[in-house]
């Protein structure tokens, strides 16, 4: 489907010097943010500017002054970079012997991947993703782009977004929404040729409701975001895409519905036909049948004459390891909303049902995404190793002729774009000391092997500046939050004062669940003061991360922890950064020495955030769930040679007694092993056996656990089966 002839790129050039020009396609395509050199392309031309739109480039160019511009317009040295860059986003987005080209060539751009998902997290800037699936979502597509994968991505625009946290003096969690003013964004409402904006219709709560489509371009992909906020629907309609994971059970259904629905009619309505379509969660299962529901308009068969069709094209990744955790919606909803929908697939009310049934005939079974994903899914995985395991006792309900290890789950390990997450300033360490294409290396172990030849002193140097900038960062955000909490100014200066670059820093960062255990740590108030206040040799730790508004618990734990930053043996050590975001997150995960995980074993699917680490030289401190059962390596003694496992593999159904076994475990490995270690410094403070750590856990980790092996195992395994599993260099040619 054709554009507009004027695209918002080129309004945007218009308005800009001809030396300038370039910045426009830049500021619309997402790629700057993962390429070298971007760091400070757009934050030169105006810092506090950036700062203050939340470094959205567009909003910036908008903003900043024609005076300005002809100044930056004139700079030789900025000019220089801002042609290398233009270039090569040119030579990116026109290559076409791509990795996926050669290992996959039956993939086609004709007929992409389309992948579904409830949120994406590509950059700060798009404030449409909440927490892990929409990064492991956002860092999917950054990698799809850079082999080559022809994909596309659907999800919903949310007006305002996810919330803004808030902490009010007391320590609780409130809870800001703002709007987010799209015609500032990178975005790109679609529109036919003649300039019409597109628009697809479909029935919900028995209303007719108007979707718009925008395009997201993260380099060579495309992410279409559906819209329901137009003057023609509904003020209720309206909201159907203003929160994200906002409202009732209601609220629920209906953005599902728009989802799968709608996105399936979305891609219609652009031309796009996909080859397979890609479930990221069960939120956008619904799709499955309107898939359904097409074939059998066009080709007039029965449903199950068309659900092996549909079944072939369709995969489904699931990212939930407990069953109160997948979305099931009642018999009565499922009724108010599908009531002539099942018709138009020619079921009964009950063959309908059924689908979405874990218990068949059963009147009070509610309709569950996931089994509907399940049974209309040609292939399904988990996100590591042990959920894949999880996930198949799971549902084993679904499949009760088979043995629990002969369910058809399998498991694709999660992982990170390394090329977002990596700090510059060790990126370029790497470019010295590994390869000057070590990024298109990634995924073999030999280009990380060259991570010894790294002199301890050079990278240790370089980790002190990641974090010290975390630290001045830190400082400032919590002064800014105790200036608007109203605090007295003693305690607002105070923050100029807080943590030392010095200083062992931990990092805990993620969404506040309970089963999280984000106050592990203070189980034991006394001896964890013990630990973090010894003048000797202290502890700092870093916390953030919201709590779902509807989540009492959890926002009970962030108050304690909000407490705890205030007692007077540590207030200098502990501290909370409100409003996590992506921003906070590369701060964090570039600066910690080491990152902290302990939820309950088994309810971490995988979890990203430690991965990230790894890339920047920092050291995990995990319960052995999720992706670091994998990761951590141990040596005949069970002493870990990359990081440390809490309370190693013991597992047990009581609660108390497991997070007493693993606070314990917690307080001896930092007393015993971590503190000891880190201080065990030379007369230059270089600690070189914890380098050696450092450098362990890069090795180790950073071949396995990116995004670029992870999506190739994908083109491999689920969109393309049988094609050969090998993954060579795949940006030397476009990197050069």
């Amino acid at each position: 489907m054709t554009n507009s002839l004027v695209t918002p790129a080129v309004k945007l050039s218009e308005t800009l010097p001809a030396s300038l020009k370039p910045l426009a396609d830049l500021a619309y395509n997402y790629w700057w943010c993962w390429t070298n050199n971007h760091n400070s392309l757009f934050e030169n031309i105006n810092p506090d500017e950036w700062q203050r739109c939340g470094h959205n480039p567009v909003a910036l160019l908008q903003a900043t002054s024609y005076d300005r511009l002809t100044q930056i317009a004139e700079d030789p040295v900025y000019l220089k970079r801002l042609q290398t860059l233009g270039e090569q986003l040119d030579r990116y987005l026109t290559e076409t012997n791509t990795w996926a080209s050669r290992v996959a060539p039956q993939l086609s751009p004709i007929h992409p991947v389309a992948y579904f998902c409830a949120e994406f997290g590509i950059h700060e800037s798009l404030q449409i993703y909440s927490g892990g699936l929409g990064l492991l979502a956002g860092d999917h597509l950054k990698s799809a782009s850079d082999l080559g994968v022809p994909l596309v991505g659907v999800g919903l625009l949310y007006r305002q977004g996810y919330f803004h946290q808030r902490l009010n003096r007391q320590g609780w969690q409130e809870e800001d929404y703002t709007n987010n003013a799209f015609e500032q964004m990178p975005l790109e409402l679609m529109r036919h040729p003649h300039g019409e904006v597109i628009t697809i219709q479909l029935l919900v709560r028995h209303r007719v409701v108007n979707v718009q489509i925008w395009q997201v371009r993260v380099g060579r992909v495309s992410l279409y975001l559906l819209d329901t906020d137009r003057e023609d629907n509904d003020p209720i309609d309206r909201w159907l895409t203003g929160h994200l994971y906002g409202g009732n059970q209601d609220t629920r259904i209906a953005q599902e519905v728009l989802l799968g629905i709608g996105g399936v009619r979305a891609l219609q309505a652009l031309g796009i036909e996909p080859g397979v379509y890609h479930l990221n969660e069960g939120h956008a299962a619904f799709c499955l049948l309107e898939v359904a529901r097409s074939e059998i308009q066009r080709t007039g068969k029965s449903f199950y004459d068309v659900e092996a069709s549909v079944r072939d094209r369709s995969i489904f990744t699931t990212h939930t390891p407990v069953p109160a955790g997948h979305d099931v919606f009642s018999s009565d909803l499922m009724d108010s909303y599908f009531a002539n929908y099942w018709q138009e697939l020619g079921l009964s009310r009950e063959q309908f049902l059924a689908l979405g049934a874990r218990r068949l005939g059963d009147p009070w079974e509610p309709f569950g995404m996931t089994v509907l994903a399940l049974r209309l899914c040609r292939a399904a995985n988990g996100v590591s190793d042990l959920h894949g395991q999880v996930s198949r006792k799971m549902w084993n309900i679904l499949y009760p002729d088979r043995s629990e290890d002969k369910v058809p789950i399998s498991h694709i390990t999660n992982g990170v774009h390394a090329r977002s997450w990596i700090a510059p300033l060790l990126a370029e360490l790497y470019t010295q000391y590994l390869d000057v294409d070590w990024a298109s290396n990634m995924v073999d172990p030999r280009t990380w092997d060259k991570v010894d030849q790294i002199p301890d002193a050079e990278l240790w140097e370089r980790h002190q500046i990641l974090k010290e900038r975390l630290i001045a960062h830190t400082r400032s955000r919590i002064a800014m939050a105790r200036q608007k909490r109203g605090e007295d100014q003693q305690l607002i200066d105070a923050a100029a004062q807080l943590l030392d670059p010095k200083i062992l820093t931990i990092g805990f960062a993620r969404r506040f669940s309970p089963y999280k255990r984000g106050d592990l740590l203070l189980r034991d108030a006394d001896r964890a003061l013990k630990i973090l206040g010894n003048a000797d040799r202290p502890v700092q730790i870093l916390f953030s991360g919201k709590s779902h508004p509807a989540d009492e618990e959890g926002k009970r734990i962030i108050q304690r922890l909000m407490e705890w930053c205030k007692h007077p043996a540590i207030r200098h050590n502990v501290a909370f950064i409100e409003d996590y975001d992506i921003y906070i997150a590369k701060k964090l995960v570039q600066g910690v020495d080491v990152w902290l995980n302990n939820p309950r074993r088994p309810l971490e699917a995988s979890g990203t955030s430690g991965q990230k680490v790894c890339f920047n030289g920092g050291i995990n401190c995990s319960v052995l769930d999720g992706w670091w059962c994998e990761g951590y390596l141990a040596d005949e003694q069970g002493k870990g040679t990359n990081g440390w496992a809490i309370g190693e593999d013991a597992h047990t159904s009581d609660q108390d007694l497991q997070d007493r076994i693993d606070s314990e475990s917690l307080y001896r490995l930092l007393e015993e092993e971590i503190v000891p270690l880190y201080y065990d410094q030379d007369e230059q403070g270089i600690p070189h056996r914890w380098i050696q750590l450092m450098k362990a856990s890069i090795k180790t980790n950073s071949p396995r656990f990116n995004t670029d092996r992870m999506i190739a195992d994908y083109v491999t395994k689920m969109y393309a089966p049988g094609s050969p599993a090998n993954i060579e260099p795949i940006l030397a040619s476009v990197l050069a």
